[in-house]
């Protein structure tokens, strides 16, 4: 992720055909080594692709995936019927037990920004 939003940056100062030197520079800006691997990869994948294009297409593909939510549980409640407050009793549980797994990563002495 890291060296395409380098060639993301490179995009957006007018470098349309970013090099792997480029790239480099931008990450090495920051303190970041470059995976020449990754780098090599990545510039092969989007050689001679207009970042606007391929943005709009991965925003169109990203429109099509579902992403869950609230809106399908409220249409399965009412064929629940009565087992609908246990349900909800139930999906409370796992809440808990994830609000405890962030308090104990606190508790470790670091933080994100650290």
């Amino acid at each position: 992720m890291k060296h395409l939003a380098a060639y993301l940056l490179c995009g957006l100062g007018g470098n349309t055909d970013p090099s792997a030197d480029d790239i480099k520079a931008v990450l090495s800006s920051v303190g970041i080594d470059a995976d020449e691997e990754r780098l090599d990869k990545l510039i092969e994948e989007l050689k001679g692709k207009d970042l606007q294009e391929l943005i709009a297409e991965g925003s169109s593909k990203l429109a099509s995936v579902p992403s869950g939510g609230s809106g399908g549980g409220s249409a399965a409640a009412p064929a629940a019927g009565g087992g609908a407050a246990a349900a909800a009793a139930e999906e409370e549980k796992p809440a808990e037990k994830e609000e405890e797994k962030e308090e104990s990563d606190e508790d470790m002495g670091f933080g994100l920004f650290d």
